[in-house]
């Protein structure tokens, strides 16, 4: 009997650093000492049931990210049962944050984010008024030409949002976005901040949320 659960956790400060394909080796060991029975792969190189919904690049947070597992058990397992056994297992990193039940045969995770929101901090202090400025001469240019991996995109049609951000200490600023997250149209919170002028490495991103997935 095969079971597929979605799990919604924070990514947190000691995985920051940690890769996806590392990230997905971390929660094989973390399912395997919770005691749950992990599902695999048929073929020469079987490999665990796992799927992430959107890895998260090397650097960033993630305050609610997703991820499911396929477990086989002899009787039912309830989500509850699975949330419970995690829980009692902590793993540095990851904070369980729910666990759901879908049907096997659901859509594959992947192909259901349709974007994702980020909070981005800036780490050094910058003009509320430039700032503010330059967010809406972005917003307002149709086209914004930027290269990844040596391919040029328009990065103007995968922002779908933007807002500032104000914080507690004084001058620290931040930018609240919404960028597309399709399969071949994903938007990088860091392209943003390159093309609004802004040094790209002297800022914190957190995911804060994948949209799309029905769970």
């Amino acid at each position: 009997m095969v079971q597929r659960f979605r799990i919604h956790y924070a990514k947190t400060q000691p995985l920051r650093y940690v890769s996806s394909l590392d990230l997905h080796k971390v929660w094989e060991r973390y399912l395997r000492r919770a005691g749950l029975p992990l599902a695999y792969s048929h073929g020469f190189t079987p490999q665990p049931r796992l799927q992430q919904a959107h890895p998260l690049p090397l650097g960033y947070l993630g305050a609610n990210e997703i991820i499911d597992v396929w477990l086989e058990a002899e009787t039912d397992l309830s989500a509850e049962e699975v949330q419970a056994r995690l829980q009692a297992t902590p793993q540095p990193g990851i904070e369980i944050l729910s666990v759901t039940e879908i049907a096997p045969e659901a859509p594959a995770l992947t192909s259901q984010i349709s974007s994702a929101e980020y909070e981005v901090w800036f780490l050094d202090p910058l003009s509320p008024d430039e700032l503010a400025s330059r967010v809406t001469q972005l917003l307002n240019t149709p086209s914004i030409q930027r290269e990844r991996r040596g391919k040029a995109y328009n990065l103007r049609p995968l922002i779908e949002f933007i807002e500032i951000l104000t914080d507690t200490t004084p001058g620290r600023l931040g930018l609240r976005m919404r960028l597309a997250a399709r399969e071949g149209a994903t938007g990088r919170p860091e392209e943003v901040v390159a093309a609004l002028g802004y040094d790209p490495f002297a800022v914190r991103i957190i995911r804060t949320r994948l949209n799309g997935a029905t769970t």
